[in-house]
């Protein structure tokens, strides 16, 4: 939105930090929690009202296709649908952003292609969508169901825009 986000101070960092929704590779749920509460997480932090927290948190299940798995624990979950809680609990506090880290990193081909699928439809909904993967048969799944902007990175360094895959 044109503002340069490294000059945002320490009382702005947490109001920003909120528009973005971050995918980690590695899910990072709390076992000893359950889907609910890991996914309300984020809700919780901003003392968001028990109704509302209630009401969001089975929004995103919903979204993610795990209405029914709010009650269980992660280990009860396969690594599919621990990655859809990840997500969920990305999108559950409604950013503008969503930041996904590998998001099909430890999932079959076919659990991929759903998670690619959702996170395709959450950009149709407005949300930015930005994947950092290795797997280029991902990102040309990809770019056939989206414009998509590829950018290839190499020892953290830009080395091309647009490229062609």
């Amino acid at each position: 939105d044109g503002s340069d986000v490294s000059q945002l101070g320490p009382r702005q960092m947490p109001w920003y930090r909120r528009q973005v929704g971050i995918v980690l590779q590695d899910h990072n749920l709390l076992e000893d929690r359950t889907v609910f509460d890991n996914v309300a997480l984020p809700l919780r932090i901003t003392n968001l009202p028990t109704k509302d927290i209630a009401r969001r948190v089975r929004g995103a299940l919903s979204t993610v296709d795990l209405s029914d798995k709010g009650g269980l624990f992660p280990r009860h979950l396969s690594t599919g649908e621990q990655q859809r809680v990840g997500i969920a609990r990305a999108v559950v506090n409604r950013p503008r952003i969503i930041l996904a880290d590998e998001p099909t990193g430890n999932v079959d081909w076919e659990m991929s292609q759903r998670l690619l699928t959702l996170l395709v439809e959450l950009n149709r909904m407005g949300k930015t969508v930005i994947i950092a993967t290795h797997d280029m048969n991902l990102i040309r799944a990809a770019k056939s169901q989206v414009t998509t902007r590829v950018l290839r990175l190499q020892d953290r360094r830009l080395m091309q825009a647009g490229a062609k895959l």
